[in-house]
């Protein structure tokens, strides 16, 4: 992929400047200590090597079971080498954490010195203190907060001494479009003994006069495109397939608006323009405007069918982690939501009527991709109001091209990563999200992604992208009564949880476009 991604930029290049400290992605490690629990541990590793004239900062955790498939940041001060205060110094000393109760494994936290902050923990395979050029500490002015990432990479409760100790990866605890903290790819432990907060690490601040400096130029982010855009299989069973927003609005959607003289009064719907042009910009979901199916009942029903023959991806594409990393999020938009299915004790599946069914539905993955080599970091799968992100050496890839794979949901279009049966809830009363391997949406085909958003790059939005209004009406379910149509048969303590549950994942406004969702502007929405 290198040669397709040469440019005059910082894309890819192997190192990226924040500002007079130079930062580069090591992603090789030598092992350290793991905890010996057969693949339910983990495995601690230092960076190894480390390239000459850089410092590691940090040693790095994963579960237990496979290689090292993360990174870790090394970093080398650019600055006058008799600087007063230079970026890096070397710890004054080192804190225990914790230690196994063989000793066999010990976690280090750096004590920094003035003005200065630790990035990452220590890991030893004896009881002795780590070297004091084993790490650096980073100038305070070039850190940010950090926070542990949930859930934890490994925790243990002793039964034979040690106490509890939990291990969690750290992230910046601002990420957002315009924020300029950067994972520094390091781990936080805590222990019973030591109860170590986040707060008392810290992730690396780009100070560089621009935080956009390293990202792809719109050739590279095609060729990204080319090596990992995502095959999309629906399920064989899908009614209500995916379409282009071009396709919605030439096939009959409309335009209502509630005259605010009138409480309660409309005005007659309007025809949506192909390109969205006569849509209103900006505003808040206030009830004036929302958009629906056409009129006509056949047309209607052939509208919610959707068209996967001019389906695409729209994609915005975001810096993310202080420049470090891009985002490329792939929004797909379904004329309608198809009714949910529930299921309960364990066995038995119920339809919900038309519960979960609505107009408008957007759904959307995203790719993080290192700045530092173009290479795919990870995928975000949004399932619903939040969902996961999942390690590219954990996806599925496709046997032709070796590029990863979605699966979408039965009628609701969630994505995950593996086809099977997710639920929303529990064995008892849960949420059915069944998908297989049926139609597929290469969003790699020619046309069938589209860049609507680079905001860096100075793209020019479409205008339906403005549209801040619900894309459907907002529906009203009768839940209680459904729940007692449909499941009358069952235990009125499991009708009830299954109603709760209803409730929490149905009920609330219609579904709204992309520029809504928090991820827009933040990072990706951490599960429930």
């Amino acid at each position: 992929m290198d040669g397709t991604l040469a440019s005059d930029g910082g894309f890819a290049k192997g190192v990226i400047d924040l500002g007079g400290l130079e930062v580069r992605q090591v992603t090789t490690f030598a092992k350290v200590w793991s905890t010996g629990r057969d693949g339910a541990g983990a495995a601690f590793f230092r960076p190894s090597p480390v390239p000459v004239g850089f410092s590691a900062l940090g040693h790095y955790a994963q579960r237990d079971g496979r290689p090292p498939s993360g990174h870790v940041l090394v970093a080398r001060d650019t600055t006058a080498p008799d600087a007063a205060e230079p970026i890096l110094a070397t710890p004054r000393d080192y804190a225990l954490v914790w230690s196994s109760p063989d000793g066999a494994g010990c976690f280090w936290l750096p004590t920094a010195p003035g003005g200065y902050r630790p990035v990452g923990v220590v890991v030893t395979a004896t009881p002795e203190k780590p070297p004091l050029d084993e790490v650096r500490c980073v100038r305070a002015d070039f850190t940010e907060a950090c926070e542990a990432e949930a859930p934890p990479v490994w925790s243990w409760s002793g039964d034979r001494g040690g106490g509890f100790v939990s291990v969690a990866a750290l992230r910046p605890a601002v990420r957002r479009v315009d924020a300029r903290g950067v994972h520094a790819g390091t781990f936080l432990a805590r222990s019973s003994a030591a109860p170590v907060e986040a707060s008392a690490l810290a992730c690396l601040r780009n100070n560089g006069p621009s935080h956009t400096s390293a990202m792809p130029d719109l050739a590279q982010v095609h060729a990204v495109l080319a090596a990992y855009a995502p095959l999309v299989y629906l399920h064989p069973g899908e009614t209500y397939m995916p379409s282009s927003v071009a396709w919605f609005f030439e096939n009959g959607a409309l335009l209502h608006q509630r005259q605010q003289q009138q409480k309660g009064s409309q005005q007659a719907p309007t025809p949506v323009a192909a390109d969205g042009s006569n849509l209103p910009q900006g505003g808040d979901n206030d009830g004036s405007y929302w958009l629906d199916l056409p009129v006509g009942r056949d047309q209607r029903e052939r509208v919610k069918k959707g068209d996967l023959a001019s389906a695409k991806a729209y994609m915005q594409v975001k810096p993310m982690l202080g420049g470090t990393a891009t985002d490329l999020a792939m929004w797909f938009f379904y004329p309608i939501n198809g009714p949910a299915r529930a299921r309960v004790l364990g066995a038995l599946t119920i339809p919900l009527g038309g519960i979960g069914s609505h107009v408008g539905d957007w759904e959307h993955l995203t790719l993080r991709v290192s700045n530092f080599s173009g290479e795919l970091l990870r995928v975000y799968f949004s399932q619903h109001s939040a969902g996961t992100w999942v390690d590219a050496s954990q996806l599925e890839y496709a046997a032709a091209g070796g590029r990863p794979v979605a699966y979408a949901s039965l009628h609701g279009h969630a994505f995950y990563p593996r086809a099977g049966l997710e639920l929303q809830g529990s064995a008892v009363a849960g949420i059915r999200n069944d998908s297989a391997r049926g139609s597929v949406l290469d969003t790699g085909g020619r046309g069938r992604c589209e860049v609507v958003s680079a905001e860096y790059l100075g793209v020019a939005e479409p205008a339906w992208l403005g549209f801040m209004r619900p894309w459907g009406p907002t529906e009203v379910y009768d839940v209680g009564r459904v729940i007692n149509r449909v499941a009358r048969f069952l235990p009125r303590a499991i009708r009830e949880r299954l109603e709760r549950l209803v409730n929490k994942v149905f009920v609330g406004d219609g579904a709204t476009g992309p520029k809504k969702h928090g991820s827009w502007i933040n990072d990706e929405k951490d599960p429930n």
